[in-house]
């Protein structure tokens, strides 16, 4: 009897472990990250993730001024340039982690943009993406 009691106390503490650590893997690095200057100073990139960013800033002005509001389409095009930009990124240390505060919501937004049927949601995942890349420029230079 005693042992099935060890037994089963020991099962539950294992399952209780298993639960947090289930917890603790959801936390992203990002999610406690805050997007920082260097020292007063804007972070450097590298090349292609600049160029990137600043070809989704285009691809976004574009189709502001355009009537019909394809937003799959736009999330798209911006996907393809993030994943150029996640291929082609060299950098490491801090400015890759300040880089990640700004560039993980830009793929939820994006994804959104590709994903929702809702003109509503997609007009917010714009906005969103829109001070994202803002944030991008106020932070980070070539």
């Amino acid at each position: 009897m005693k042992t099935k009691s060890i037994l089963f106390i020991l099962i539950c503490l294992v399952f209780s472990n298993c639960k947090n650590e289930t917890k603790s893997k959801e936390t992203s690095v990002d999610d406690n990250l805050e997007l920082i200057l260097n020292n007063n100073e804007k972070w450097l990139v590298n090349p292609e993730t600049h160029k990137g960013i600043k070809i989704m800033d285009s691809i976004i002005s574009v189709f502001k001024k355009k009537k019909d509001k394809d937003y799959k389409t736009l999330g798209e095009n911006l996907s393809k340039q993030t994943s150029y930009i996640i291929k082609n990124c060299s950098m490491k240390g801090e400015p890759h982690d300040q880089l990640h505060v700004v560039l993980v919501p830009m793929l939820d937004e994006i994804g959104t943009l590709k994903e929702s049927n809702n003109n509503t949601k997609s007009k917010k995942a714009l906005t969103q993406l829109e001070t994202l890349i803002q944030l991008y420029f106020s932070h980070f230079k070539l």
